[in-house]
């Protein structure tokens, strides 16, 4: 980016809330709030911080009365700021003031088990039946921002929990249908957070819509996202009697502290959420779980909301993890590109749940579904989609089973065949057309993936396009064509895993590409986790003969992002002395390329290819590994704060973020290429290009690593020195990597790894460099 910058002319963009697989898009409105950013604290008591604020807005709204009532949070405890509602010149007025970072117009946001745990090997120590807390999460506290908490289920028990952290500062707001008693010893803390949504949107009538006003959860996400990362164990768990065993999170003994910042009514405001990132860092968390980000266009790191509460929360020792996104297979669509965040991206799990079908020929094929009703022990007749079209329908609608575009009395009674389009991506909504009409069943052929979507009241069965191809070719050359499906079966350890999922957002990042994203991948695949029971009795089938559910599976980042917060849990409560940049640095340094049968991991797409940095980052996360990762690269605030320098961004307002005078350094790209990270991306190398990097060895203190490098193709690397000997007295040491570019091919990337490695330890980093070509444009 140019050094010449101004943030306060940088364009601000929407937040959005990624939730699963929703692509909701946000349409624009004229804000009545705005975030005044101020950056560090000024004063160490948060009454001073608040008198503050108020005094800025009495000079610009007239009275401290006016001042009050316009105000609607005064963030005074992990960093300083306010929201209040504002007209924009009064907005305008204050951008100018002394001591302003930036002011940002409120948005509002968008929403976006039994075996994950298994896959990765993490296991719970129980010795005499009570969990071992080092092993298992005790001594961590992780914060959930999102939806709230179904406090009643079982994965939220507090059985052996041990006492609450001395530190914690913590409350346990009430409100509807919501006290003090629904927090336990494992939901320590509960919160809610509503004034900038109804700023914008009115009071939010409960009696219209199933939602609380309280930290309880009416729509089941952030009831998923906490237990996934920390539920307790529960046995005899399954989703109607698929995927069958003992649902746990990854930390079982870690405490949870609830941020509901999102409402089923219509969404997440920005100023809520920033409130939440203030009272999570007052309260003492640990760790923070959120599925929060801006879709590119990327805003800058102080215009995004999350990039703000991260970086203070960093700052105060607290790791932030957040998902990359649902916007794959392409590139260039990850979110959360900020270095001092952890972003995690999706992968599967070795668990299916095959499907047959059986045709009238004798001949079977197999799919997946979720479908749990009774056997279809009869065949009925099946129908391509684009054969029963309304005379004025398009054909490709009809072909996917577009809502409106097929013939109701065709359709009613059978088994139709919907094939996926660019109008139709998802096979949900095509089963819901499909049940609208009375038909009795789907056979939705797509793009290969191993995402499995849960039809309501109807057999939904997914197959790729081969296998569709194969069906429609049986009806055409059949009079009568007939298909009857077999109950859904779980099937563990035959189906190749992990794989990047279908749907994970993919790098490079489109704001900062030298930073590599996302970090790491976790699983996000058909996730079993607890679910709110009041939102599974409202979508459920018509039947409801098995409802309301306690469990439920999902996909998405959001999914796979309280996996590796659970994990960050479990390095805390082993490691409480490391940063969040060296619990970031064991995880990637560790993960693995490759899958459980050895090969080169695979990331679906179109078509599916070998995975690259792009796709997983350092890899798929291996939580054994990485609680002894041999050597880290850590960072600390600086560190953050000079990369902020190469950014563009001014003295005056880095000095304001990082509560400290500051002089940046020569703003060259060299100290982007050189920030500490576990990982070296150069996105323009003309010739060569030498980076530093720095790492800490966190394992025997006589230790000597021999580097080993994968060159990228095209690329010639060298690293020096070439060999590093730890001993008592030093544990930090250097090196340098030179590469010099064999090949020059414009806007291409290849891929390579350094190892450096001591017989115990392998700790990789991905090399990611794209030589280019200078050009040279005439004048016009």
């Amino acid at each position: 980016m140019a050094s010449s910058w101004n943030f306060r002319a940088i364009v601000p963009f929407l937040l959005l809330l990624v939730i699963q697989q929703l692509g909701i898009v946000l349409s624009a409105f004229s804000s009545n709030v705005h975030i005044v950013y101020m950056g560090e604290r000024r004063h160490d008591e948060p009454e001073l911080v608040t008198d503050s604020h108020h005094g800025i807005l009495s000079d610009i709204l007239g009275s401290r009365e006016a001042a009050v009532e316009s105000m609607l949070y005064s963030y005074k405890h992990g960093f300083s700021g306010f929201a209040a509602v504002l007209k924009p010149h009064q907005a305008a007025l204050i951008a100018d003031l002394p001591g302003i970072v930036h002011v940002v117009p409120n948005r509002i946001l968008s929403l976006q088990t039994t075996r994950s745990w298994d896959f990765l090997q993490v296991k719970p120590q129980v010795v005499n039946g009570i969990l071992e807390k080092g092993q298992s999460g005790g001594g961590s506290i992780i914060g959930i921002l999102d939806t709230g908490i179904w406090p009643e289920s079982e994965s939220f028990r507090d059985v052996g929990m041990g006492k609450v952290p001395s530190h914690w500062k913590g409350i346990c707001q009430g409100g509807e249908e919501f006290s003090s008693s629904n927090c336990n010893k494992k939901i320590i803390g509960a919160r809610w957070y509503v004034k900038g949504y109804e700023a914008e949107f009115g009071k939010i009538n409960t009696s219209d819509a199933v939602e609380y006003l309280s930290p309880r959860d009416a729509s089941g996400h952030g009831t998923h996202t906490a237990s996934t990362a920390a539920g307790a164990l529960v046995d005899n768990v399954s989703f109607m009697g698929l995927a069958k065993g003992t649902a746990r999170g990854g930390a079982p003994s870690a405490w949870l502290s609830i941020y509901k910042v999102c409402w089923s009514t219509g969404g997440c405001s920005s100023a809520d959420l920033l409130a939440a990132f203030d009272d999570a860092i007052f309260d003492g968390v640990n760790v923070i779980s959120a599925s929060l980000g801006s879709s590119p266009p990327l805003a800058s790191y102080v215009d995004d909301v999350l990039s703000i509460g991260s970086f203070h929360a960093m700052a105060k020792g607290i790791s932030v993890v957040c998902s990359a996104g649902n916007s794959g297979p392409y590139p260039q669509t990850v979110i959360n590109t900020a270095p001092w965040v952890i972003t995690v991206a999706a992968n599967t799990i070795d668990r299916a749940f095959p499907t047959a079908i059986m045709m009238g020929n004798n001949q079977t094929v197999v799919g997946q579904a979720l479908y749990t009703g009774n056997d279809m022990n009869k065949f009925y007749p099946i129908v391509y989609g684009e054969d029963i079209a309304y005379a004025d329908s398009d054909e490709d609608s009809a072909r996917s089973c577009d809502a409106g575009s097929l013939n109701e009395t065709l359709a009613r009674g059978k088994v139709v065949l919907c094939f996926q389009s660019r109008s139709q991506k998802t096979a949900a909504n095509a089963a819901r057309t499909i049940l609208e009409m009375q038909g009795v069943g789907v056979i939705y052929a797509q793009y290969p993936a191993k995402d499995v979507s849960l039809a309501h009241g109807i057999p939904l069965v997914q197959v790729d396009f081969i296998v569709g191809t194969y069906l429609l070719n049986y009806m055409e050359a059949t009079r009568d064509p007939v298909v009857k499906f077999s109950r859904t079966k779980t099937v563990v350890g035959r189906q190749v895993s992990p794989e990047v999922a279908f749907f994970s957002s993919r790098g490079p990042s489109s704001l900062s590409p030298t930073v590599l994203k996302p970090d790491v991948a976790a699983p996000g695949v058909n996730i079993l986790a607890a679910w709110t029971p009041i939102a599974s009795s409202q979508s459920f089938d018509t039947t409801k003969n098995q409802l309301p559910l306690g469990f439920k599976f999902e996909s998405g980042t959001s999914m796979s992002c309280p996996h590796i917060s659970g994990i960050v849990a479990l390095l805390k409560a082993i490691h409480p002395t490391w940063s969040p940049a060296a619990i970031k640095s064991a995880l990637i340094t560790t993960a693995s390329l490759k899958d459980e049968y050895s090969l080169s991991a695979v990331a679906e797409g179109a078509p599916d290819k070998k995975a690259d940095p792009f796709d997983y980052g350092g890899g798929h996360v291996d939580p054994n590994r990485a609680i002894a990762p041999g050597l880290i690269y850590d960072m600390k605030v600086p560190d953050y704060v000079q990369f902020l320098c190469s950014m563009g961004y001014n003295d005056t307002a880095i000095s304001n973020i990082a509560k400290a005078p500051n002089k940046c350094r020569s703003k060259t790209k060299n100290l982007l290429l050189n920030l500490n990270l576990p990982s070296i991306t150069i996105p323009e190398m003309k010739n060569s290009v030498t980076v530093s990097r720095t790492v800490t060895n966190v394992g025997p203190a006589i230790s000597v690593y021999v580097a080993r490098v994968e060159a990228p193709p095209g690329v010639n690397v060298i690293v020096q020195p070439s060999v590093l000997s730890f001993n008592f007295t030093s544990n930090k040491l250097k090196f340098k990597v030179t590469f010099c570019s064999l090949v020059r091919i414009q806007g291409r990337y290849t891929f390579g790894n350094l190892f450096w490695e001591d017989g115990s330890h392998v700790v990789r980093i991905p090399l990611i460099v794209r030589p280019i070509i200078e050009y040279y444009y005439p004048e016009i």
